[in-house]
């Protein structure tokens, strides 16, 4: 007869025949906690023991262990081995034998203890459980998007300033993560999913650390940074020479320093997108991994939010912190204290990593979520190979070729990887050039931008990935409701994407947009020169923005015809006076001109703002339900390898091309062009009309792509059999388990079977 069970239950044959009678006691038929009712024969209580169980002359059986086919049937079992309680006896071999398709293995609670090798005191247990390895985790996720996507993005400017670079470099140097990333994602996630995961968590949060002290390391060893103020350039009649030449200082060779901190960054981080959601969803019951994998993923956009703030704080202190200069915030050769934020986020990871290396393998009462998670893998047409159901498979590098067969022979997780590379190119494209996108269209100043776009991600993109987890588990969605699901989400941000066809007007620029009459000028037509600053010889090289009172904005104070040197106003601005480019009004003669771009008076922008914060927060709900989707198609053992295989296909179709292909489309809707010397810059006005048609192009056929993507998944998702495995019928709810420890019997092992279900 053979019993279907799932732990912490003990398995035991039920008795010899030939033993003897004894009264018997009926258990009851139903365990507590257990919400299902489970149909289990009546166990007999007996008498205990008085002989071990041995397998071989003077060789006692280990404790947990399987009785070998020669034990004898009437033998008991060690006194320390649960078995060994009166609850049942041995069965005959011909009964042991009657389900060999489960193997069962020792799997009790030695070596879950949390601590440090011999030092685990007490008090530590009360963080060894899912909430405490996930409070731990969370606070990495956290510096890793404060670091990368937060400080990153907010100094990368001022290193530029500070150490001559030039764009493509600074554009290599923030690559280097998505490089590293790419590869050593194949090698963690295929050994790591295999070993001590918070180990290799753990030393990939050193990792980082050790990256974010390699990139502040160029400010200690370049020197103090001399730069001296030039007052009264770009007005009319100041000294407008300009040094042009090679002149290229040493400083630029620090970029390879910078690129080592960031691939230090990236193989740091590798463990914590695979073998910390893995970690978690192995740890936790099925229903609330998306609940804990929503929070950590919260955790991660929560990062680059403080960054913004805390790297944007930092840039209003000078560089080298306690000496005076006479450079104001304001001014194009400032440097603000770039490095202060790497020196905390990598002091921060070293006190995160510590904790997260002393947790165990597996969290006290995991045991029971390897039976009682039903499993939810894409059926193919057979079986596929019978090596990938041994325990041992997945352990060494040679059955690497059999594991990335396995998954490519998977269509639903093929489609699940290539959807979320198209949502990649979204968020990455997005997120560099949102911000450039509102300063266009609103005419704002970087800062504003920067923070205004915060403003809509942190909330949205926070949000949504919340939301998606939550919506999972609150309406206890399985593998295709899950991806339709993320089918209605692609759908929704899709149809909301369609507010790019409307855009705000360009702010009136003189030579621009508009000639100095205030008249509009053909597309692509500059004429900078007017006969109101003809004899100032204005420079295309400096550009510094002025509004001028008759509301155009022009290129300089030169190109204003401003005479002379700004005077702060009351409210603080700086303005110049008798600009003769600024029509005349009857009280001040010659027009004035306030520094900075005039304001937008443009209607449309909350309904633009409130439509862009449904993409972002659709874009972002569909997050967790597609990771949970990808890690219910594929086989236990394969979890951590799918995901690094994943995160390979989405970086290298989605996260490293979207923000080339982004700029590519937006660098094509400029209209002026920085002038360095007769060389080509980067972009100082955009058209706004062609910027939103270009944005909209771009998000609908990535948008199309991605609904194509999921629906084709959708419809070649094959849910499993029933009894996969012979296991599925008898399994209990997923809902009766309980996420605590202290549910498990205080035994020193347990049987746990082993199975792909």
């Amino acid at each position: 007869m053979r019993w279907r069970t799932s732990p912490p239950l003990e398995l035991c044959s039920a008795g010899s025949e030939a033993a003897p009678r004894a009264p018997r006691t009926e258990m009851p038929q139903r365990c507590a906690g257990d919400k299902a009712a489970v149909s289990l024969p009546p166990l007999v209580f007996r008498s205990p023991p008085s002989a071990a169980v041995t397998d071989a002359p003077g060789r006692q059986a280990s404790p947990g262990s399987a009785l070998s086919p020669g034990a004898p049937g009437s033998a008991a079992l060690s006194p320390l081995d649960p078995c060994s309680q009166p609850l049942c006896r041995p069965q005959a071999e011909k009964r042991a034998r009657a389900a060999p398709d489960v193997h069962y293995v020792a799997a009790g609670p030695q070596g879950a203890a949390c601590g440090w090798r011999a030092f685990a005191p007490g008090w530590l247990q009360a963080f060894n459980t899912p909430r405490g390895f996930l409070l731990f985790l969370c606070a990495a996720a956290f510096l890793q998007g404060m670091t990368v996507n937060g400080f990153i993005n907010t100094v990368i400017t001022s290193i530029e300033r500070r150490y001559d670079l030039h764009s493509y470099q600074s554009g290599l140097i923030a690559s280097s993560y998505d490089v590293a990333a790419c590869l050593c994602l194949t090698f963690v996630s295929y050994f790591g999913g295999n070993g001590h995961k918070p180990r290799w968590l753990g030393w990939g949060v050193l990792v980082m650390g050790a990256g974010s002290l390699v990139f502040a390391l160029p400010h200690f060893t370049a020197g103090a940074y001399d730069a001296q103020a030039a007052d009264g350039v770009g007005t009319c009649g100041a000294n407008r020479s300009v040094a042009c030449g090679d002149g290229a200082s040493g400083l630029s060779g620090y970029r390879l320093v910078f690129m080592l901190g960031q691939f230090l960054h990236g193989v740091g981080a590798t463990p914590l997108y695979t073998l910390g959601v893995t970690y978690l969803d192995e740890n936790v019951k099925s229903s609330y991994s998306p609940v804990y994998i929503a929070t950590f993923y919260t955790a991660a956009i929560l990062g680059p939010a403080a960054g913004y703030l805390i790297g944007g704080a930092l840039l209003n202190v000078y560089t080298d912190v306690g000496s005076r200069t006479e450079l104001t915030t304001e001014s194009p050769l400032w440097v603000g204290a770039w490095w202060v934020g790497f020196l905390g986020a990598g002091a921060a990871a070293f006190l995160t990593a510590i904790p997260i290396l002393g947790y165990p393998r597996q969290l006290p009462g995991s045991q029971r979520y390897v039976v009682m998670r039903v499993s939810e893998t894409h059926q193919l047409k057979d079986s596929g190979p019978t090596a990938a159901s041994n325990p041992d498979f997945g352990k060494t590098i040679r059955d690497l070729p059999l594991s990335i067969w396995l998954l490519l022979r998977n269509p639903t997780f093929i489609l699940l990887c290539l959807a979320g590379a198209t949502e990649a190119t979204l968020i990455a494209g997005m997120s560099t050039f949102g911000p450039k996108f509102l300063e266009a269209q609103f005419s704002l100043s970087a800062s504003e931008a920067a923070t205004l776009f915060g403003y809509l991600v942190v909330p949205a993109g926070g949000g949504g990935t919340f939301l998606g987890g939550f919506f999972v588990n609150k309406f206890k969605l399985r593998g295709a409701g899950i991806i339709k699901l993320c089918l209605l989400c692609t759908l929704t941000s899709l149809l909301a994407s369609f507010i790019f066809f409307i855009h705000c007007p360009n702010v009136p620029m003189a030579g621009v947009t508009a000639s100095h009459s205030g008249s509009l000028l053909p597309d692509g037509h500059l004429d900078l020169t007017a006969p109101c600053n003809a004899d100032c010889a204005c420079r295309p090289e400096h550009y510094s923005p002025v509004c001028g009172s008759d509301g155009l904005t022009y290129y300089s104070p030169c190109h204003a015809g401003c005479p002379g040197a700004a005077v702060p106003s009351p409210s603080g601005q700086k303005v110049y006076r008798d600009c003769s480019c600024v029509p005349q009004n009857f009280s001040s003669g010659f027009g004035h001109a306030t520094a900075g771009k005039c304001t937008s008076t443009c209607q449309r922008k909350p309904l633009l703002l409130v439509f862009i914060f449904v993409v972002i927060i659709f874009t972002f709900l569909s997050s967790i339900p597609a990771l949970t989707a990808t890690l219910r198609c594929v086989r236990d053992r394969q979890r951590s390898f799918a995901l690094g295989i994943q995160w390979i296909v989405v970086r290298t179709l989605g996260g490293i091309p979207g923000p080339i292909a982004f700029g590519w489309v937006i660098d094509r809707a400029c209209l002026l062009w920085q002038d360095q010397c007769g060389q080509q810059g980067s972009c100082f006005v955009y058209q706004n009309a062609a910027m939103s048609r270009y944005m909209l192009i771009s998000g609908l056929a990535y948008k199309v792509l991605g609904f194509l993507f999921f629906a084709i998944a959708c419809l070649l998702y094959k849910p499993p059999s029933e009894s996969a495995d012979g296991l599925g019928a008898s399994l209990p709810s997923q809902s009766s388990a309980s996420d605590n420890a202290t549910d498990l019997p205080d035994a020193p092992s347990a049987l746990q079977p082993h199975s792909d279900v």
